[in-house]
């Protein structure tokens, strides 16, 4: 079995990563998130998670790895929402998804010396209404500092959410079931070190 790296500095990955019974080791790979002019959202995601993995991959002295790199954009009206600048940028996000629904895009990327493997996946997530002082009690938490689109589904922003159809995986970052299949056409297994595994 190839042994797995994350490029990614997020928890949320590695917990579910983890949630799944992989083994792996995390990598720092920074690269330029700037969106290409006339690029899809769809493009979008899925050249930052191959460029995550293979700038991963650059990092290993070991032939045999496999890196895996994932990127996830919050879209509403074919606009990206990234990360806020700030309050006012938050405040601005979060206004604009009150009481509508919005899609959320994650694409993963598994890459090794021989190969590059890529999936999208897309989920929609509807919101209630928002109150302009939720939004501000929400900011002051801390937790959409650094979340695409200004949010974190498994968090706080819970309640905010009236329905999801989809990947919830996917949506707070990793999509579970599209990751095994990819992990397994790698030769790497799922739930490893469980009763019966032979790896």
């Amino acid at each position: 079995m190839p042994p797995l790296f994350l490029a990614s500095g997020s928890p949320r990955r590695r917990e579910l990563l983890t949630q799944i019974g992989v083994r792996f080791t995390v990598l720092s790979a920074q690269i330029d998130e700037t969106p290409h002019s006339e690029e899809t959202p769809t493009a979008y995601v899925e050249r930052l998670a191959r460029g995550k993995a293979q700038a991963g991959l650059a990092l290993l002295t070991d032939d045999q790895g496999c890196v895996l790199g994932a990127d996830t954009a919050v879209v509403l009206d074919g606009h990206i929402l990234g990360k806020p600048r700030d309050e006012a940028d938050a405040q601005s996000m979060l206004t604009a998804l009150s009481g509508r629904e919005h899609e959320v895009l994650t694409a993963i990327a598994l890459v090794s010396q021989q190969r590059c493997e890529t999936r999208v996946v897309s989920s929609r997530v509807r919101f209630r209404s928002i109150s302009t002082a939720e939004i501000q009690t929400y900011w002051a938490s801390g937790e959409p500092q650094d979340k695409a689109g200004s949010y974190a589904i498994q968090g706080l922003a819970a309640i905010f959410v009236e329905g999801l159809h989809g990947s919830y995986s996917a949506v707070v970052g990793l999509p579970l079931c599209e990751t095994a299949e990819l992990l397994s056409r790698f030769g790497i297994p799922c739930w490893q070190g469980q009763e019966g595994d032979k790896s």
